[in-house]
């Protein structure tokens, strides 16, 4: 067994992750920004890289991913890749997102290549959109208006459920037959936000639907509830790739790694209907 760290261990991918790799009596360390309040806890915070060295006393494999509201990833993640590599870490899973080794330059494939060239055994895995935004980024549309708002007309994505997300990576983390590959992830099927709405509906009982906005709608709104503005520019410009159909492409990485196909959006609403009602 091995001694696993989890940065972002509170999140959601992060807590079933946790979960997972305890249920297979891996001891999981958390990674956390605050005080630590659990003995399975340290404190490691990525932007003032308080707590870095001592997160990884003892540590033999680590996930990492860059925490939201920060648009430069590489520079929360390349210490953690550095200090994995000088402590000589058996595995590092790295988690960044779909589309993110398209450009070169941007700052979590420029984090990616790091990890690459850092001569240690990894995985990276590059989920598609989240399910679980719909309970959690989109929610406050669907409790206040019924509708989900977003500037991303009728394109669409394979959504994928985190639970999926987090049986990946702990597979990778606990097995070298994948060493040193990347992995897109994706839900079974691609879908609008009009099907996904209908699907909501459907569970729920109640009449949820989609509204397309501006991108200067969208901004305002991030603004609006508190996201710094160099982030608040990140989300709206990537749902521009949404919108131009970045997101629609399917993969079988999920069905690959794990052996079971991946969640359904029908079966990710039926388990989480209580957020909605």
């Amino acid at each position: 067994m091995s001694r696993i760290l989890v940065v972002g261990a509170s999140g959601t991918v992060g807590t079933e992750l946790s979960r997972l790799l305890a249920a297979q009596g891996e001891t999981v360390v958390k990674a956390t920004s605050r005080q630590p309040g659990a003995a399975d806890q340290v404190r490691l915070d990525l932007v003032s890289r308080a707590g870095l060295k001592e997160a990884f006393d003892g540590i033999d494999r680590a996930f990492f991913l860059a925490p939201p509201g920060h648009a430069d990833q590489e520079a929360l993640l390349a210490p953690l890749i550095d200090e994995a590599r000088s402590r000589g870490l058996t595995k590092v899973v790295l988690m960044t997102a779909m589309g993110a080794n398209a450009d070169e330059n941007a700052p979590m494939r420029k984090a990616e290549r790091r990890l690459e060239a850092s001569g240690l055994a990894y995985n990276i895995i590059r989920p598609n959109w989240f399910m679980q935004n719909f309970n959690s980024f989109w929610l406050h549309g669907i409790q206040t208006a019924g509708q989900i708002f977003l500037p991303v007309g009728s394109a669409k994505g394979s959504f994928i459920d985190a639970r999926d997300i987090a049986a990946v990576a702990a597979r990778l983390l606990t097995g070298d037959a994948f060493a040193n590959r990347d992995f897109d992830l994706t839900g079974p099927r691609a879908l609008d936000h009009t099907e996904a709405a209908a699907i909501l509906t459907q569970v729920t009982g109640k009449a949820i639907g989609f509204t397309d906005i501006t991108p200067e709608a969208m901004l305002e709104g991030l603004l609006g509830a508190g996201l710094p503005k160099d982030y608040a520019a990140f989300m709206v410009l990537i749902l521009g790739y949404f919108k131009a159909g970045y997101a629609e492409r399917t993969t079988d990485a999920v069905l690959q790694i794990t052996g079971q196909a991946p969640r359904t959006f029908e079966q990710y609403a039926k388990d989480y209907r209580a957020s909605w009602v």
